[in-house]
């Protein structure tokens, strides 16, 4: 799989002349100018480049490429709105539009199912992060109404000790885990809503 190339305005010119379909360098020259009419193109030597060399399954139910998720994620990060466009270019000896139908409808399977696993662990990190967060205040209020009756009871002490370190910690262990953990899965979260709502289409050159 070639690496993606983005779109670039206005196509090149033959200057006017009819250039041979065998002419190497007019296929090459044929390969750019298609690489640039999509935003995000991707060059594949055959469909099984999009998916891994160890899922024997068929394209229906195929686990995708890391390299080629790995592509898409590098050139989605540039497209910070609007609906991504993803063309495929493959040789048109081994093009065959059934397999374009089933891939395609794989790819926005794959992509919505990611997404929705990805939405659902968000909404629960940051539900129990809230909830770890209201725990450890209770914890330090605790610490903190036990130390104004200073008393030299042996079991409000020993509550102290164990309230006071472990409602900081828990405060914030659950802040990390709601700013930074989240932040994190935002990037996948916003990855596979674009994709999920992607153009897809195949070309031949």
């Amino acid at each position: 799989m070639e690496e993606v190339e983005h779109k670039v305005e206005g196509a090149s010119e033959t200057g006017g002349k009819t250039p041979k379909a065998d002419d190497k360098g007019y296929q090459t020259e044929e390969k750019h100018r298609l690489l640039r009419m999509s935003e995000i193109s991707l060059w594949l030597d055959t469909y099984d480049d999009i998916f891994s060399d160890f899922d024997p399954r068929p394209y229906s139910q195929r686990s995708l490429s890391d390299d080629f998720l790995l592509e898409a994620k590098k050139a989605s990060r540039e497209k910070k709105s609007g609906k991504i466009e993803l063309n495929f270019l493959i040789p048109a000896d081994r093009r065959n539009t059934e397999h374009d139908a089933i891939i395609r409808k794989r790819l926005h399977e794959h992509f919505k199912k990611h997404h929705s696993v990805l939405q659902e662990e968000t909404r629960k990190v940051r539900r129990n992060s809230i909830l770890a967060i209201l725990a450890g205040m209770a914890m330090m209020m605790a610490a903190t109404y036990i130390s104004t009756k200073k008393s030299g009871d042996f079991v409000l002490n020993m509550f102290l000790v164990v309230l006071e370190p472990g409602g900081w910690f828990i405060t914030w262990f659950a802040l990390e885990q709601l700013f930074y953990s989240s932040k994190q899965k935002k990037a996948d979260l916003d990855f596979y809503n674009k994709m999920s709502r992607s153009d897809i289409s195949f070309t031949s050159y």
